[in-house]
């Protein structure tokens, strides 16, 4: 155990290093994140690691540098040069992350607090969990209609509310309209998405930290998600926060000879060289699908992985590295990758109970 927290800490010394940004993405309008079952009625809270990398794949594409991005993140033979984290809402200066499955939900109190419906809690709440420190549960609400753990006495609504939008579609020829609702997500005023870039090295960063800001210039104006044809999921001018992770997100202090896990901020497909002793850890998978968008052919369905969600907590002598899994349908005439490198912060395992 000893020769395993060892080399725990020194991954834990590497990631904390990795150069990165925060992007804050502030919506100029609905959104629509397709939720996994496809159904136009309901709409995902979280715009998956790997959905980003595609559309980040699509901008480098707009802008001649598609071949060398692919060789550098999906096709490395070894470190990817930049990971992503997923995205999620943001309020004001507040960051919100999916808790730690392992720390998650605290020891019960009196019951005014139902910690467990609480899908996204503020950044900062994570080093108290660490610390094993108790939460006052006068001090905190979970909002209902989003899943945001909230201060009590904010007296605010949420980052964002579900809507469901009509549009109708109209046929050309004859002239009948099809009616029809699409759930979208709202953001309030001080509200949006935020994420996490991080580079293999400062080489990696110098590279592609302005490609990448880039890309997310472009797409800010043409839009993430569904509905893009409707003017849905612009943002206006990104932000960026310059710095390393995972200090911009959350401060890791450790103790010598903890346990530690790899708390997931990205959606995961292990590669044959991962180590993760499935046995314990706290994790969940899910099926992720989608249709393809390329020139070669639009709409295509992908082949369907499993990935380990984020907030999943694994176990493991080092630092998950993931995969890109070939997605593409059978007879496609280009590989379509499903972008599975995994975004962890080390974290102790106090209180766990895996």
């Amino acid at each position: 155990m000893a020769k395993v927290s060892r080399q725990l800490l020194l991954e834990e010394g590497r990631t904390a290093m990795n150069p990165g940004f925060i992007v804050r993405l502030r919506p100029a309008g609905p959104w629509r994140i397709g939720p996994a079952s496809g159904a136009r009625n309901v709409v995902d809270h979280i715009y998956h690691s790997d959905t980003l990398y595609s559309a980040i794949t699509s901008a480098m594409a707009q802008i001649d540098s598609l071949d060398e991005w692919i060789a550098a993140t999906a096709a490395a033979a070894e470190e990817p040069a930049v990971r992503f984290s997923s995205c999620f809402p943001y309020q004001r200066e507040m960051l919100f992350v999916p808790p730690p499955r392992s720390l998650w939900p605290p020891a019960a109190g009196a019951g005014k607090v139902r910690w467990q419906g609480a899908r996204f809690i503020p950044a900062g709440l994570v080093s108290k969990l660490m610390a094993d420190q108790h939460l006052d549960e006068s001090r905190w609400i979970v909002d209902g209609a989003t899943g945001c753990l909230l201060s009590a006495d904010r007296g605010k609504p949420g980052p964002f509310l579900m809507a469901l939008r009509s549009a109708a579609a109209v046929d050309r020829l004859t002239g009948a309209a099809a009616p029809h609702s699409t759930a979208c997500l709202e953001f309030s005023p001080d509200a949006g998405l935020w994420c996490a870039a991080a580079f293999a090295n400062d080489e990696a960063k110098q590279r592609w930290s302005d490609p990448v800001k880039g890309a997310f210039r472009l797409l800010a104006d043409s839009g993430f998600g569904g509905e893009r044809s409707r003017g849905w999921g612009r943002a206006e001018a990104p932000s960026f926060a310059d710095g390393r992770l995972p200090g911009l997100i959350v401060n890791t202090n450790h103790a010598e000879g903890e346990e530690r896990g790899w708390w997931l901020l990205s959606v995961f497909s292990p590669s044959q060289a991962d180590q993760v002793d499935w046995s314990r850890g706290s994790y969940a998978v899910a099926p992720r699908g989608g249709r393809v968008e390329s020139s070669a052919s639009w709409g295509a369905e992908k082949r369907v992985s499993r990935v380990v969600t984020e907030g999943s907590v694994l176990m493991s002598g080092s630092a998950p590295r993931g995969t890109a899994v070939d997605v593409a349908p059978e007879g496609f005439p280009h590989p379509v990758y499903r972008y599975g490198f995994a975004l962890t912060i080390s974290i102790p395992l106090k209180g766990a109970a895996l």
